[in-house]
């Protein structure tokens, strides 16, 4: 197909705008909705051969903004223009007459940076409130116990574990989220992974303060090890799956990959099984049971995620995450 140029007119009313008429590659007329984006041009143009990412980063570069604050939906029937570089301007079904709505999303956060800030609750939190524990429980002149400093040690190794992962193995099909949900998001695990649980463990009341059980120690600290490593095979699969920098998926093959959606969620379940049995607390179970609850919704969509994208080729499970349960 012969390139050819679309002509953006754009009349800036608001952060959200309605961009119609697209003649043959071109899209006409901006209708923002809310406050103005006073930088927006009246006319951009772009060629039906281009991606949806150079349509994203000329409306960045005109308005002003970062091109991940920007959400381009089609006005026909709202569905997403994607911000990727494997998806035409053609391919979207756009064509002569089509209407866009571009959204000013607001102040965007790395999705990188969003693990690192809630992963690092847990890090600081827990060794802070075993040394300070003179301070903070009575009966302090109990020293800590072997399954406390264990417990310790379990805990902080699998957040450092999730950082490292972070910076050096994770690739992102989104690149941000809204900044204000960082808030929300670092809480499950400052407050219910980190406070909530260093609070009791170390508490010279706690179960932990008592004499381990070689019986349950062990065990525990075999499925920690068998569920943090199964959770890091899981990751490579994943991260190889996408280049760096890419949106693209693919059909992710190996360890526990033939048993559920998953893996990685199952694996981690497992570690935190081990963590559980390890501290004999209540609160680490709230939390192992929150995390759970959201790791099964997050296996479930991924699963309908696969089923729609790749059709026939993807063998469908009927497990998401944990095998004969869900």
């Amino acid at each position: 197909m012969a390139s050819m140029t679309v002509n953006l007119a754009v009349r800036p009313r608001g952060t959200s705008y309605l961009a119609r008429n697209l003649l043959l590659n071109a899209i006409d007329a901006v209708y923002p909705v809310g406050n103005p984006l006073k930088n927006l041009p009246e006319e951009t143009s772009i060629s039906l051969t281009g991606s949806g990412t150079d349509l994203y980063q000329q409306l960045a570069a005109k308005s002003g903004l970062s091109i991940h604050r920007l959400r381009i939906t089609k006005g026909s029937d709202g569905t997403l223009v994607p911000n990727a570089r494997d998806k035409s301007i053609d391919s979207t079904g756009l064509r002569e007459q089509s209407t866009i709505y571009v959204k000013d999303l607001g102040p965007q956060i790395a999705w990188r940076t969003v693990f690192i800030v809630e992963y690092l609750g847990p890090i600081l939190i827990h060794p802070l409130l075993y040394i300070l524990r003179p301070y903070i429980y009575k009966m302090t002149n109990l020293p800590h116990s072997t399954l406390q400093t264990l417990s310790l040690i379990l805990i902080t190794l699998h957040f450092l574990k999730r950082e490292l992962e972070t910076i050096l193995i994770h690739r992102f099909s989104l690149a941000t989220m809204p900044a204000r949900n960082i808030f929300k998001n670092s809480a499950h695990y400052w407050l219910l992974a980190g406070l909530n649980i260093a609070y009791w463990i170390y508490s010279p009341s706690a179960p932990t303060q008592q004499q381990s059980n070689p019986l349950i120690t062990y065990p525990a600290i075999a499925l920690f090890f068998i569920g943090e490593l199964g959770n890091f095979n899981s990751h490579m699969v994943l991260r190889n799956l996408r280049s760096t920098g890419g949106t693209e998926r693919g059909i992710p093959q190996g360890l526990g990959f033939d048993l559920v959606t998953c893996p990685n969620y199952m694996f981690e379940t497992i570690a935190w099984v081990g963590i559980w049995m390890a501290t004999w607390s209540l609160s680490t179970g709230v939390f192992v049971v929150v995390a759970v609850a959201q790791m099964a919704v997050w296996a479930r969509g991924k699963e309908m995620k696969l089923r729609k994208e790749f059709g026939n080729k993807y063998q469908r499970k009927r497990y998401a995450m944990i095998p004969g349960l869900f």
